[in-house]
């Protein structure tokens, strides 16, 4: 497995070792927070990529590697003497795919939210007994992987949950039986040209779902305006359709005229959609107070407080449920699992509080993203200056959305923009954090909006800037999550 210390590397790596392979790996990042369960399970790690790793014992049979790697290193010495060898190269999805053959995998796909979302079906899952494997892009808790938190889970059941990425083709391993899709929308501007790629790429995704005893089953979020556009241009496919909307207010919810638009707009060939509706009853520091209706047998109204905050984060339960309908949870099981969720790592995250300050960590670096999160943050901490802390991710995405970002940033109270984090992309000249620094304290006079540097940099300024009272927000897909331990570490020094 090389680049193992990834976060879908790794569950590659744990799935493929409990499945009775001999697996080792290799990552010239060191170790990072999705390694100590690889290490505690046997598998041995390098911390360097080196074509003497192929000769070592047994030759490997294959060899996994990370798009990461080979999108900025193609030429990598491990992988070419791999192909000199004649080992067969392959993605580390297509192991997850493989681990998964023989059991009902669901797949959650998603321009955002999916995480969250098959984290917390997993959860639901286990609460209820059920015993599923997994992969899931984020830190499932130990009580979820049964040991060390992990990205990946084993379990004897026939439910196989994976997390499906649509960048670059990533989820194409992936054959579901249950698909949920809770957005889609413009993202990874080096792969998809616009949104019309993307809604390309999850129709074409679909289409090739598993067709087995039963028609394949997509739980779609409807509300989202792109899934909606998704499921439109799913009218022959043989597959059914659960419709999910979180409805804006009283007026439709429940409703049976409402149910039966939903129902023949989102029609397929399988039939017409299933409708499952819900509403916030309720949103607070303690939570959001759930209302929705069932499906299929289970078509009563039901409640469940949920400890997670925001509207996007109400909608991913909905997802949950429709999806634990369609794995024939009954309704009181899905409620209770729904209930006592708390979240997936780096997902709107609590990390601590020093001298009043209070420190959340989010994996969110796409502007719809750190909108939401900003606002569920508000609904947790009323009354507290909101800090946007982000370190952007990619030169592209920064550069293709910065005044989308800008304009999110500026609903804070005060915003920090760490360096960018490159990634894959070679091209570090089309802009700068400090460029969207500046773009964001033009939208608002006398916000402070600045470009401290580096993520250690940034912590350290943060340390002098923030009071007692405030609520610090880090955001970013790279190393950000370190300006929230480093600045935990300054407060309480």
């Amino acid at each position: 497995m090389v680049g193992a210390g990834g976060a879908g590397a790794s569950a590659a790596a744990l799935l493929a070792s409990d499945g009775g392979a001999a697996v080792s790996g290799c990552d010239r990042g060191g170790p990072s927070p999705y390694t100590p369960p690889l290490e505690a399970a046997g598998i041995h790690l390098d911390w360097a990529h080196d074509p003497s790793h192929l000769r070592r014992g047994p030759a490997p049979e294959r060899l996994a590697v990370t798009k990461a790697l080979t999108a900025v290193d193609p030429d990598n010495p491990e992988l070419a003497a791999a192909r000199a060898a004649s080992i067969p190269l392959e993605p580390w999805q297509q192991v997850v795919a493989d681990a998964a053959v023989g059991r009902l995998l669901v797949g959650v796909a998603g321009t955002h939210g999916k995480s969250t979302t098959a984290g917390w079906l997993v959860h639901v899952l286990v609460e209820a007994g059920l015993d599923p494997s997994a992969f899931v892009g984020a830190l499932l808790s130990g009580s979820i992987t049964g040991g060390l938190p992990s990205t990946a889970r084993t379990g004897a059941g026939m439910p196989f949950v994976v997390e499906a990425d649509e960048y670059a083709g990533n989820f194409d391993a992936y054959r579901p039986n249950v698909a949920v899709l809770t957005s889609a929308e413009w993202d990874h501007p080096d792969v998809f040209a616009d949104k019309e790629a993307v809604i390309a790429a999850f129709v074409a995704w679909l289409r090739k779902a598993h067709s087995g005893p039963r028609l394949p089953i997509l739980v779609a979020n409807v509300a989202d305006p792109g899934v909606a556009v998704v499921v439109e241009r799913l009218s022959d496919w043989s597959g059914q359709v659960c419709a999910v909307s979180l409805e804006g207010d009283d007026r439709g919810f429940l409703d049976a005229v409402r149910r039966e638009d939903l129902s023949a707009r989102f029609c397929t060939a399988g039939g017409p959609a299933e409708v499952l509706q819900g509403r916030i009853a309720e949103a607070g520091p303690d939570g959001t107070l759930l209302e929705f209706a069932g499906v299929g047998a289970e078509r009563g109204l039901l409640a469940t407080r949920i400890r997670l905050a925001g509207r996007h984060n109400v909608a991913n339960a909905l997802c949950v449920a429709g999806a634990a309908f369609h794995l024939s949870l009954p309704g009181d099981r899905i409620v209770s699992g729904l209930a006592s969720f708390s979240g997936v790592a780096r997902r709107l995250e609590r990390k601590g509080e020093r001298r009043g300050v209070v420190v959340y960590d989010d994996y969110g670096h796409h502007p719809t993203a750190i909108r939401e999160t900003l606002a569920a943050l508000r609904q947790l901490e009323p009354g507290r200056r909101i800090w946007a802390v982000y370190e952007p991710l990619t030169y592209h995405r920064t550069a293709a959305m910065l005044d989308q970002f800008a304009e999110v940033l500026a609903t804070a109270d005060a915003v920090a923009v760490a360096d960018i984090w490159a990634g894959r992309d070679p091209d570090t000249t089309i802009t700068s954090a400090a460029a969207l620094a500046e773009a964001t304290a033009r939208l608002r006079p006398g916000l402070t909006a600045v470009a401290p540097g580096s993520v250690e940099l940034t912590a350290a300024w943060l340390a002098h800037e923030v009071r007692a009272g405030d609520a610090v927000l880090v955001m970013g897909g790279g190393r950000s999550y370190r300006i929230a331990e480093l600045l935990l570490e300054a407060l309480a020094g």
